[in-house]
């Protein structure tokens, strides 16, 4: 059985190949020829990529040619990778203004995602890895990437996560937590105060691309002492500006 979805697999890929090497489309007959497969076994899988829009068949000429799924998944995998090279120099000296652990993340689905982290001196206590995912409505960053999308979005998000608590200042209730990301909007930046991680506290702040969307967030996170109320408001500056100065290198320019 695993066999055979492993060599559905290959074929699958073979097609995909196949066609990204020709700029007109080819039709079923030829793609089963030059991979010497049977047409109902072309026809099936093509059926299944065009479908989830990897391939896209042209209704004047009949012929299949890749679709705009693979433009899509490229041009987020190059927006992601533009963006890290950006960020990574002002990561480093926020890190470096802060004495701070920062991250850069975005939103997939219910979660947020490290893309990249910048760290002077690697904490055992406070440990994060890029690719690893961590709760929207309890963290800094979640809760500035939460507070930009469109209300029907967020709605979305909110209504199929259970908000239980991970300390005693997780914010379980959801009108409460509605009103914070209202404010976090209003303000521009995101707290999480020992929300997520007893003893550890985090600061957020947006990244805009050339449109003016909100594409991720950039923050710094640290024990509650290093990050205490009397150093906030530097801090707090420290990581918006780190987040104006990403966004104008990913073309955004504020209107006045």
């Amino acid at each position: 059985m695993k066999e055979q979805r492993v060599q559905i697999l290959d074929r699958v890929m073979d097609i995909i190949e196949l066609l990204s090497t020709s700029t007109q489309g080819m039709g079923v007959t030829e793609i089963g020829s030059r991979l010497n497969l049977h047409k109902s076994t072309v026809h099936r899988l093509i059926n299944s990529l065009a479908g989830r829009g990897y391939i896209e068949k042209d209704t004047k000429t009949g012929l299949y040619k890749i679709g705009l799924k693979f433009i899509e998944i490229s041009s987020l995998h190059l927006h992601q990778l533009e963006l890290k090279t950006e960020a990574i120099p002002f990561m480093r000296r926020l890190s470096e203004s802060t004495g701070q652990v920062s991250h850069l993340a975005i939103l997939d689905g219910t979660d947020v995602v490290y893309i990249e982290k910048f760290d002077l001196v690697p904490s055992l206590r406070l440990y994060s890895q890029i690719g690893k995912r961590v709760p929207v409505y309890c963290t800094a960053l979640g809760k500035t990437l939460l507070s930009s999308i469109s209300c029907e979005l967020k709605n979305q998000i909110l209504d199929s996560i259970e908000l239980k608590p991970f300390t005693k200042n997780t914010i379980i209730d959801r009108k409460a937590l509605e009103l914070e990301l209202e404010k976090t909007k209003e303000k521009g930046w995101a707290v999480d105060n020992e929300e997520h991680e007893t003893g550890v506290c985090c600061i957020a702040a947006p990244v805009l691309d050339f449109t003016g969307k909100v594409i991720a967030a950039i923050s710094i996170s640290g024990d509650k002492s290093s990050i205490n109320y009397g150093q906030n408001n530097c801090f707090i500056k420290l990581v918006i500006d780190a987040a104006k100065d990403i966004s104008k290198r990913m073309g955004y320019i504020k209107q006045t």
